[in-house]
């Protein structure tokens, strides 16, 4: 049904003021209805355009995607099932009398993913030799060979209010084990560029940190985070980020938690257990470049936080390695880069993504190390570093291959004297070698809702083994999904 709006009053009103006097219309008043009628196209488009800027900066206030650099927005081209911020067209905000039992209408997505591993080495042996391991398993090693179904994800989100927007992921893997990935509220309303998120949530710690399993480029994460954050590194407490008002994209960020994930530990206390800032900033060069910095540092404490291989997961450990524990602060420093190309901005046909990310982390606190019925305990300082590099080439539409090189430094180790005997003893890992690994991968997209991956990694993680992996991996979207953030 056609909707009346002043601007169609008006040009009707014109039209049929002139209609009596249709036989007697001279040139002159023909002209003045044609420029009437013009007037009126031109206020129109006004109107038009002052909204459009309304809506961009409304969308810069909230850290909406489009913030970022423009010219990147499309070159993912996999759905994802959640928004990297709220998006006022993904659900309607609700009445303020809503009743009865359809009243709850959230936007529903799934992501469905399986894999086959075809791995050379047996998966329970792996581990990063120099590092200690912890973390909750979750996108540790190189997973279980044969068929298996990945990660599944659901997820549901809607504007709570005019003020508010709610998401919550769950993560279903090949064990039948359900893990809350992300759930909280994230405002929407708060003046000059904040945004206040609260409750569980990945934190802004580099690059890929933030983003779910069916957006990487790659199967696996790379072994930097495996390393430093056991994974993915998930916040559960508050987050404020800030874009600020100028022309050049600058958006800063601080975080506060209960520092139960690792390289922090459960302390069971009422005070912050962790605390993250973060710096971005980035834009656009010309119509086919974009580009982002960002840095982040994270510190985080540890109280028992008991080490182990990365084999020992999901499966019990034995006595020794269950008490061997580091008690002290962790500090984390990365720092990671982007550049996208992709021809006038269109990434539709063909694009190149490079992406970087380097971890420094320090440990400094005390370790306890079982020996003999009973636990020596000393300080403990370590000083370790990694990194990775990557790059995903579009060569024509639905098609892309990928190259990704990993490579950890070990470090430094001091131990006190109360436990420098007894370290290596208890297999705890020492420094000296510097796991590294090259990955090789080919996907298809036959629409934004399915990718079809290869991969083949030549894994070096385990000292004087070589692990020759290779993956077969499927990912299906179905329902509501929002756009990528850069």
């Amino acid at each position: 049904m056609l909707k009346y709006t002043p601007v169609m009053g008006a040009i009707a009103a014109a039209l049929f003021s002139a209609l009596p006097a249709h036989a007697n219309t001279s040139e002159a008043e023909l002209q003045q209805l044609r420029n009437q009628l013009q007037d009126l196209r031109q206020q129109y488009e006004q109107r038009l355009q002052a909204l459009e800027t309304r809506l961009n900066q409304a969308q810069q206030a909230t850290g909406a995607p489009g913030t970022v650099p423009a010219a990147s927005a499309a070159t993912t081209p996999t759905a994802t099932a959640m928004p990297a911020a709220p998006i006022a067209t993904q659900a309607a905000a609700p009445s303020a009398s809503r009743k009865g039992n359809s009243a709850f209408n959230p936007a529903i997505g799934m992501i469905l993913t399986g894999t086959y591993a075809n791995l050379s080495k047996d998966p329970e042996s792996w581990e990063l030799s120099g590092f200690n391991l912890g973390g909750d398993g979750h996108g540790m090693g190189p997973g279980k060979r044969g068929f298996s179904l990945g990660e599944s994800e659901i997820t549901f989100s809607a504007n709570v209010d005019n003020l508010a927007y709610g998401a919550l992921t769950l993560g279903l893997d090949g064990d039948n084990e359900v893990e809350v990935e992300e759930a909280f509220v994230q405002s929407t309303a708060l003046p000059y560029g904040l945004t206040l998120k609260g409750g569980r949530f990945y934190g802004a710690l580099g690059y890929q940190n933030e983003q779910h399993s069916h957006t990487w480029s790659f199967v696996d994460l790379p072994l930097a985070h495996q390393a430093f954050l056991g994974g993915q590194y998930k916040q559960e407490g508050a987050q404020l980020k800030w874009v600020l008002p100028t022309t050049q994209y600058i958006e800063l960020g601080a975080e506060f938690g209960n520092g139960s994930a690792y390289p922090g530990s459960d302390r069971e206390g009422n005070g912050l257990g962790a605390a993250l800032l973060s710096a971005r900033t980035g834009g656009d060069v010309g119509n086919s470049h974009s580009w982002r910095l960002g840095a982040s540092w994270l510190r985080t404490k540890a109280q028992d936080r008991a080490w182990g291989l990365a084999h020992d997961h999901g499966h019990e450990a034995d006595a020794d390695h269950a008490e061997a524990s580091f008690s002290g602060t962790s500090r984390l420093w990365v720092l990671d880069g982007v550049w996208k190309w992709a021809p006038n901005g269109n990434a539709k046909r063909t694009n190149l993504t490079l992406q970087g990310e380097y971890f420094w982390r320090q440990d400094a606190g005390s370790a306890s190390v079982p020996h003999d019925d009973h636990a020596h305990e000393d300080t403990y300082r370590s000083r370790q570093s990694g990194w990775y590099v990557q790059g995903v080439y579009q060569f024509m539409p639905q098609w892309r291959v990928g190259l990704r090189h990993d490579r950890l430094d070990s470090g430094s180790l001091r131990l006190g004297d109360g436990i420098a005997t007894h370290y290596a003893g208890h297999e705890m890992a020492e420094p000296g070698y510097n796991p590294k690994r090259t990955s090789l991968m080919l996907d298809w997209s036959p629409s934004e809702f399915q990718r079809w991956r290869i991969q083949l990694n030549n894994d070096q993680a385990r000292q004087g083994v070589k692990d020759t992996q290779i993956y077969l991996q499927y990912q299906m979207s179905l329902g509501a999904h929002g756009a990528h953030a850069f």
